[in-house]
């Protein structure tokens, strides 16, 4: 069981190389895709590996066998006590960590959207009043896109369709999903950020490029972007918006010509998808062959439980306990 909860354990280490490598080789759309599943994947995985070897180690302890009706003594599949408390630890506190995350994002899209309902929304976009500079796209009832109207004076109108466009671009494509789900999994194991990071630079990205696609101008969009970016510095740490994530490289990438990879390029590209992938069902096949090996040693210390002690509970000679005695020992003997 040892290599079993390791794998899961170590492979989030990777995600560092792997977000940096490989993000910026795949399409905007496979690199959110990818990354946001793989940084579940390695959370998930490592989450399931602690409870594993919390489960083992708390397995020695007396009212913990009792639950499972069998006696520490015939439990082979011990963990040293160490490293049982280490995995209880670190779960307890991933699992804190994972519920602030959710009630954190949950409570900032109640803010949100209390204070959108307080404004008109034209043409399917929340008008803010005020100088300051603003945009940004927040999922629930429906999506809703809200910009100041610092913002919209700030840009030309060319740059205004370009950074709408940015917006619903988010929202058709269900980026404050994928954005979640990275949160989620950032909360759980935060060895996996480089990925979630990423994943969201990726998904300004996606929308930089059907942005682009929907005004037919890439220039617009990367001024509009630019422009965005200088000009907005009040956005929530959920928000998605036209100037989030490293702008100049996304300027960069609106101003170059698209072309496609050289042969040889995507060929490692697909070799490297290939083996992330891999690592995946690695990671998963290995914390999945723990817990069975750990259910399959607490099955056999049931069974060496009750062939040591064939009478499981006296009783009294009342009538109702004896018949929960027959019941208990019937169910022993069929273990």
């Amino acid at each position: 069981m040892g290599t079993g909860l390791l794998v899961p354990l170590v492979l989030p280490a990777a995600s560092w190389p792997v977000g940096r490598w490989l993000a910026p080789r795949l399409s905007p759309r496979g690199a959110t895709q990818l990354l946001t599943f793989l940084a579940l994947v390695f959370a998930a995985g490592s989450a399931g590996a602690l409870a594993v070897g919390a489960l083992a180690g708390l397995s020695l302890l007396p009212m913990v066998a009792e639950l499972g009706d069998f006696s520490p003594a015939t439990f082979t599949a011990t963990v040293p006590t160490p490293v049982a408390i280490a995995c209880c630890t670190l779960l307890i506190a991933a699992a804190v960590s994972a519920v602030r995350a959710i009630h954190g994002q949950w409570r900032w899209y109640r803010r949100v959207h209390a204070e959108l309902d307080e404004h008109s929304r034209e043409g399917g976009v929340v008008v803010l009043p005020g100088a300051e500079p603003v945009a940004f796209a927040i999922a629930g009832r429906g999506g809703r896109i809200a910009v100041s109207a610092g913002m919209l004076a700030a840009l030309e109108p060319g740059e205004r369709a370009a950074l709408l466009q940015h917006e619903r671009a988010h929202l058709r494509l269900r980026h404050p999903g994928y954005a979640a789900l990275g949160v989620l999994a950032a909360a759980l194991n935060p060895l996996v950020r480089p990925l979630t990071t990423a994943a969201r630079f990726a998904m300004e990205r996606w929308a930089d490029e059907a942005a682009a696609s929907g005004v037919g101008d890439r220039r617009v969009v990367a001024t509009a972007v630019a422009k965005a970016a200088l000009a907005d510095r009040s956005r929530g740490s959920y928000a998605l918006a036209a100037g989030g994530g490293p702008v100049p490289q996304r300027v960069r990438a609106l101003l170059d010509t698209p072309t496609s990879p050289p042969r040889r390029r995507g060929v490692l590209t697909a070799i490297a998808v290939a083996v992330v992938l891999g690592c995946c069902a690695w990671s998963a096949g290995a914390g999945a062959q723990a817990a069975i090996a750990l259910h399959a040693d607490i099955e056999a210390a049931q069974q060496a439980s009750c062939a040591a002690h064939p009478v499981l509970v006296q009783r009294s000679h009342r009538e109702t306990a004896f018949r929960t005695a027959r019941q208990d020992h019937r169910e022993c003997a069929e273990r």
